[in-house]
């Protein structure tokens, strides 16, 4: 997959499988616009990717307007947008307070609809252009403990699909991946016990293939859904979960 002269912008860009598929567009000759809340970590990445850092929350529907405003100022236009920023809570439903709710709608929900707003707007006058956004297994599975994580990530999911029907006739394709359990920085984070090498094979023993994904394999399927390989996917669920939902 080869997206020389191809502009990228990748939320989420700093960490886990937003950073994994920063480094593979990059890897791929893309011209890579990473976005992340961690200035450090982000400016890390990009110098090692090569690639331009912005830093900024995407709950802020005016910096996701700034962030495609000036990755056009920087290269006339923008080819991919990938919607990987992310955040979880781990709580019952019960449990969740109004912050914790509100916060998590809109990182993982109102994030995502401004970044894709913003680069629709861009990409239609050019009349190609592809997005993949981040879904979830747990957007379409009930789990204990997630409530809020679960409901953001079913919006994402049908959001993905509004959007891809409504410029299915401009040129533009909107998919989405749903990674299953993946060994990242979120998926360890707000444990109520420690993170041990026991904690890590009791997930791995959840997955039918009995291990977890590297963010690098999740990195490959976004790659594929933005690429000319997949020209006739739009409005596209895409599970990368080891079997997870199969039973």
């Amino acid at each position: 997959m080869d997206f020389q002269g191809k502009v990228v912008v990748v939320t989420g860009g700093a960490s886990g499988m937003g950073e994994a598929s920063a480094r593979a567009f990059a890897k791929a000759g893309a011209r890579v616009v990473i976005v992340d809340r961690n200035q450090e970590r982000a400016e890390q990445v990009a110098r090692e990717a090569g690639a331009l850092a912005w830093v900024g929350d995407v709950s802020d529907s005016a910096f996701c307007n700034r962030v495609v405003a000036e990755t056009l100022a920087q290269y006339s236009r923008l080819d991919v947008l990938v919607n990987a920023a992310g955040i979880i809570v781990r709580a019952r439903g019960e449990d969740t307070t109004d912050e914790q709710w509100n916060r998590i709608l809109g990182v993982n929900v109102s994030g995502t609809f401004f970044m894709c707003r913003a680069a629709i707007k861009a990409m239609k006058p050019q009349g190609s252009g592809a997005i993949v956004n981040f879904g979830s297994i747990w957007g379409d599975l009930g789990a204990d403990g997630v409530a809020a994580y679960c409901a953001s990530k079913g919006a994402v999911h049908n959001l993905t699909r509004a959007l891809a029907l409504e410029h299915a006739k401009d040129g533009l394709r909107i998919n989405a991946v749903c990674p299953g359990e993946v060994n990242t920085p979120m998926l360890l984070s707000e444990r109520k016990e420690p993170v041990t090498p026991e904690l890590l094979q009791r997930l791995a023993d959840t997955v039918p293939m009995g291990r977890l994904a590297d963010p690098a394999e999740i990195a490959e399927v976004v790659l594929f859904l933005a690429s000319s390989k997949a020209s006739y996917m739009t409005g596209s669920l895409v599970l990368v979960d080891a079997g997870f939902a199969a039973r």
